[in-house]
């Protein structure tokens, strides 16, 4: 038994005291307004520069977008972390809005300077970077400059950033108010949609059915607002696209995450071919549930009852002990966020469902949300958004704009260090039927990411090419869904939840389009670091915080060739970690006999 005890409630009063009300938040707010007013006001006069001469005004300029961008970024962290932990506290959406507003003015003015610097000649260009304080930032700013060359003039791109407030993230925030005021009856219970969804891996399967159907019956109550959210927010993309002379709709994923399309083709293509397996897995796991076919809400459900349950503090203490066969760094780190209250872990009402790591740069910590029940699939999911701290903690010291990484090598870092909890947990079973069950909590990630994700993908690639002919209708995008489902679970199961792209909080993000295949690539990615790591134990701690310092500042191709040795565009570098899961499958079935 752990004789430690960490608190399972987030200490958020180190940042600014009093929650919504607080005073010092107030504060950072409106000092931080005036210096985005003052600075939008500074850009307007920043001329292209035309000289080596004229380095340290880019300098002075940049460092003031550092600084700006981490204010902002302390204050959103904030209040993201107050709508997650009480979903009922409309004073944290009205800053909401607040910040989107700033962010959208502070966009603006980037986007201002971002231009100017484009048109800088070649060779006036070249003879910056080489100035101390440009040459470490040389990645990001040709970035930017190849960015600001394919969009449109200052000012037409000013306008989409102020219309984008009212016109696009305004709709995001509304898909969350309908949301956050949603709750479903249960057995009797009034639960919130987030509380739902859990049930849906009850080991009861009336109850799953139950909470199954009354989830689809409560999107499908709703199913015109939803897809006018989803409408009005791809409307506002394509339009944009349109403008800028962009015909394909995964040109802007592509770039946020730094990739080739033929990287994501291949991804994609050597899943395609390798499903075969995880077909028989959801055929065996229809068998042990005694059907022939698995409904949808049998997905997740447990064919082998785990009994094991950890409270948090056993949780935290089977992390922090494997943690530091792989990263005595890593155990460290984890360590202090456990004891400093870094975590919301609490089961309670209100909440948001799901989990997220969140950074506030200025005080160079992170938040962790989630909630914890005991299973090992919550401890693996602690894991997993510790990994995504120790990603921003690997990048301390690293110049701010340096720092900010896409998405799908965010999801390396933590998918990382969730596979060293998973994998831990199987091999410490003490006995087939624990193994079997935390080896279907490991497939049912596979799964997840192959199937699911894949599903998503196919989803939202032809919605958004329909989109582009006119509004799709709730109607039409349940048979997107429908299709897409059946495709991506190779036809294994009998009903689909036709209601996902509603229900589905990643389909209404403004912040990242193509919120899905990110995870595939992460979690894949890392599997090849995790084979590394294996091998190489504690020695490889220095060679890993290498790689997640680098991700912020080259491609991923790139990435993968300087860092593993391999050419990611090929479907044979792919197909290595998908062998690793399928591993696991064979290991299952036979179990399973």
């Amino acid at each position: 038994m752990s004789q430690t005890t960490y608190p399972v409630v987030w200490d958020l009063d180190v940042f600014f005291k009093g929650g919504s009300e607080s005073p010092e938040l107030r504060q950072h707010l409106d000092e931080t307004k005036e210096r985005v007013r003052t600075y939008a006001e500074a850009a307007k006069s920043f001329n292209t520069p035309t000289s080596a001469s004229d380095a340290e005004e880019v300098v002075s300029k940049l460092e003031e977008v550092s600084d700006l961008m981490q204010h902002i970024r302390q204050a959103s962290a904030f209040v993201s972390c107050l709508e997650a932990q009480d979903m009922s506290d409309q004073k944290a959406s009205a800053l909401r809005s607040e910040i989107t507003e700033m962010s959208a003015l502070f966009g603006s003015s980037m986007n201002v300077i971002k231009q100017k610097l484009s048109k800088t000649e070649d060779s006036v260009w070249n003879e910056l970077l080489e100035h101390e304080k440009l040459s470490e930032l040389t990645f990001v700013l040709n970035e930017w400059r190849d960015q600001a060359k394919e969009e449109l003039s200052e000012e037409e791109e000013a306008l989409i950033t102020a219309l984008s407030v009212d016109g696009y993230h305004a709709w995001g925030q509304m898909y969350n108010t309908i949301v956050g005021g949603m709750t479903v009856k249960v057995n009797g219970e009034e639960l919130s949609v987030g509380q739902t969804n859990n049930l849906l891996s009850h080991e009861d399967p009336a109850i799953r059915k139950e909470a199954y159907e009354k989830l689809e019956a409560a999107w499908k109550e709703k199913e015109h607002l939803f897809a006018k959210t989803l409408n009005h927010l791809a409307g506002f993309r394509l339009n944009t696209y349109k403008k800028r002379g962009w015909d394909n709709v995964l040109k802007e994923p592509l770039d946020i995450n730094r990739m080739k399309e033929e990287t994501l083709d291949a991804m994609w293509d050597a899943i395609s071919k390798n499903k075969e397996l995880f077909v028989d897995y959801l055929n065996r796991k229809a068998q042990l549930l005694g059907k022939e076919k698995l409904e949808w809400y049998d997905l997740g459900a447990p064919t082998q009852k785990n009994k094991k349950k950890l409270s948090y503090d056993e949780g935290a203490e089977f992390i922090l002990k494997h943690f530091e066969k792989f990263s005595p760094k890593m155990a460290s780190f984890a360590k202090r966020a456990f004891e400093e209250a870094w975590i919301e872990a609490e089961d309670r009402p209100g909440k948001r469902p799901g989990g997220f790591c969140t950074g506030f740069p200025l005080s160079e910590q992170s938040r962790i949300f989630m909630t914890y029940s005991g299973s090992m699939s919550n401890v693996a999911t602690l894991a997993h958004e510790l990994g995504h701290a120790f990603h921003s903690f690997a990048l301390k010291g690293v110049h701010p704009l340096n720092r900010r990484y896409a998405m799908n090598v965010a999801e390396t870092a933590s998918t990382f260090a969730e596979m060293i909890v998973a994998d831990a947990s199987v091999k410490e079973a003490n006995s087939d039927e624990e193994k079997i069950a935390l080896l279907e909590d490991k497939l049912q990630r596979s799964v997840a990411f192959f199937m699911n994700i894949h599903s998503r993908f196919l989803f939202e690639t032809r919605f958004y090419e329909e989109r582009k002919n006119g509004f799709v209708p709730a109607s039409r995008l349940n048979e997107l869904t429908d299709q897409a489902q059946r495709e991506a679970y190779c036809d294994t199961v009998n009903s689909t939840s036709p209601s996902y792209w509603s229900n589905k909080l990643h389909f209404h993000i403004t912040g990242v389009p193509f919120y899905n295949f990110p995870y595939t690539f992460g979690y894949l990615f890392s599997l090849s670091i995790y084979a590394k790591a294996l091998e190489e134990g504690t020695n490889y701690e220095d060679q890993y915080m290498a790689l997640l310092r680098d991700t912020a500042v080259m491609s991923v191709e790139d990435l993968a060739m300087k860092h593993l040795g391999e050419d990611i565009t090929k479907e044979s570098f792919w197909e290595k970690g998908i062998e690793l899961c399928k591993n696991d499958v064979k290991e299952y079935l036979n179990l399973t006999e």
